[in-house]
């Protein structure tokens, strides 16, 4: 082979090293875990476990696969951020802006979300035990297949909540707001609805109320009827 030939025969492989040279140089490279917090921080698949973060700018920060427990973010600006399938056991979130946020998949214990901001946040398939919400703005936020057992949304509010399939064994509503929830196949077993409107939800049916709980002031969907057992006797 003359040189010409040659030249002619190596330029589609010259072609695609200087191609794949210049991808890897535009390429944005992965935020290392030692990076301090701050907006669209990328903690990606780190350990940043017992940490005080309260009050933090990481607004847009990304914390998947992200193991966070025992760290405290209280009222710190998170809106945005994607925590999905992180672990979060006994953390604090109290008072923090998580509006938008997305905990697909995440496992939470003990955690508190009190007066948190969870407007239009994702929860789908979160596994979440004993987590309290009080008072937490979760307006138009999607818990749909979620598994809540135990926690407390009491005063939380729920309006235009995505409930559907969620499992929500003893967990408690007292004097939520859950205008346009909807709960369809929802997991209702001794659920309190005390003090609760739920003249509004969509897809309630008699069969989960009779396994909930309610009282006196709990109003109830056109068609549906009180539960015998209501109120419910503590267990």
């Amino acid at each position: 082979m003359n040189d010409a030939s040659y030249k002619l025969s190596a330029r589609p492989w010259l072609v695609a090293t200087a191609l794949f040279c210049a991808l890897m140089i535009t390429k944005p490279a992965h935020a290392d875990c030692n990076d301090r917090p701050a907006a669209a921080v990328d903690w990606t698949d780190c350990s940043k476990e017992r940490l005080m973060l309260n009050e933090s700018d990481m607004t847009a920060g990304i914390f998947v696969n992200t193991f966070l427990s025992g760290t405290g973010f209280n009222n710190a600006r998170m809106a945005g951020a994607n925590l999905q399938r992180s672990e979060l056991v006994r953390s604090s979130f109290i008072g923090a802006d998580l509006s938008g946020a997305n905990f697909e998949k995440s496992l939470a214990s003990r955690s508190d979300f009190s007066g948190a901001n969870l407007r239009g946040a994702r929860l789908v398939k979160a596994e979440f035990l004993r987590v309290g919400f009080v008072k937490a703005d979760l307006t138009d936020a999607d818990l749909s297949g979620g598994d809540f057992y135990r926690n407390d949304f009491t005063d939380a509010q729920m309006s235009g909540a995505n409930l559907h399939d969620a499992i929500m064994p003893r967990t408690t509503f007292t004097g939520a707001t859950m205008k346009g929830a909807n709960l369809a196949g929802a997991f209702l077993l001794r659920t309190r609805f005390d003090n609760v409107d739920l003249s509004q939800v969509t897809g309630l049916e008699q069969t989960q109320l009779d396994q909930a709980c309610g009282d006196a002031k709990t109003i109830l969907p056109a068609g549906l009827t009180v539960p015998t057992q209501w109120p419910c006797s503590d267990e």
